[in-house]
């Protein structure tokens, strides 16, 4: 059974400490210290997970659900989950109920002591140690990086990795890379919080630069060497000249582009480009002016 750690009254607000028994061990990770967390339950702390709220929590033993309404809160080491309501479910295991899934409905909001993810619901999956966001105003950020998405935010625990869908947009210090699918892989730095490695972007990525706009198919941005590695219908604009090519390297410190085409040896394939010559307008055509 869940073991309810303790349920009292404390200036409005209904706490609820939950053991969960053969939960704890699914949700153990990392230990509670003094070094940085990345988002999420699983990894963050041991013990039980914590539910807190101001309009009560009602226990269905035969749907095997908690909820959670009123500024609703699950807590565990130092991450949490913020929402309107939150509903728990879970399942008999071995003799014990162990938490599966956490719904988050309203004003959503997980967070750690680095990262903050944010949006309309949200569903935890606890076994997969992933969770999904979605409805508007999706947004996930770390200390130095914010990714953005029109349709869901995924972000999977275990592996760092967050996963923007549509219209997705990651900007890290003055870059900006967007594309229809953006997959963001961290890992882990020296004080534990989340250091991006690299961005995999999928369908119409685009990034600017201080001197060029790319386009591609497809594009691998390399946070530690700040090159980023566009391919397909290669497109770089500068001003009003144009280079179209299969694949370019952008590095986003320099600033400097290179195109190539991806040819097999038969000189067919190859890059092309469209050169618009600066316009002088102290200089006139010769004679123009003179009346010969």
């Amino acid at each position: 059974m869940i073991a309810m750690g303790h349920l009292s009254r404390k200036t409005g607000t209904l706490v609820a400490a939950l053991m969960l028994g053969g939960a704890v061990l699914a949700l153990s990770g990392l230990p509670n210290g003094t070094k940085a967390n990345p988002l999420g339950l699983a990894q963050n702390g041991s013990g039980g997970l914590e539910v807190e709220s101001d309009n009560g929590i009602e226990w269905r033993r035969n749907e095997q659900v908690l909820i959670a309404r009123g500024n609703a809160v699950a807590k565990r080491g130092t991450s949490r989950v913020d929402a309107d309501e939150l509903q728990a479910l879970y399942r008999d295991r071995d003799g014990n109920s162990e938490i599966y899934r956490i719904i988050a409905i309203g004003n959503v909001k997980l967070s750690s002591d680095t990262d903050v993810a944010t949006g309309d619901k949200a569903v935890y999956d606890i076994d997969q140690a992933v969770v999904v966001l979605t409805g508007d105003n999706l947004k996930y950020t770390t200390p130095k990086e914010t990714l953005t998405a029109r349709d869901s935010l995924e972000y999977w625990e275990t592996e760092r990795i967050a996963v923007a869908r549509g219209n997705a947009v990651a900007t890290s210090e003055d870059r900006t890379l967007r594309g229809d699918t953006l997959t963001a892989r961290f890992e882990p730095g020296k004080d534990g919080a989340n250091e991006l490695r690299r961005i995999d972007g999928q369908g119409n990525v685009n990034i600017r630069t201080s001197t060029d706009f790319v386009v591609g198919d497809q594009g691998v941005y390399d946070a530690k060497t700040g090159i980023a590695t566009l391919i397909g219908s290669v497109k770089i604009t500068r001003g009003e000249n144009q280079l179209n090519g299969d694949r370019a390297v952008v590095d986003l410190n320099t600033g400097v582009s290179r195109l190539t085409a991806n040819g097999n040896g038969d000189g067919k394939a190859r890059v092309r480009g469209l050169l618009v010559p600066e316009k002088d307008e102290n200089k006139s055509p010769a004679g123009a002016g003179t009346g010969n």
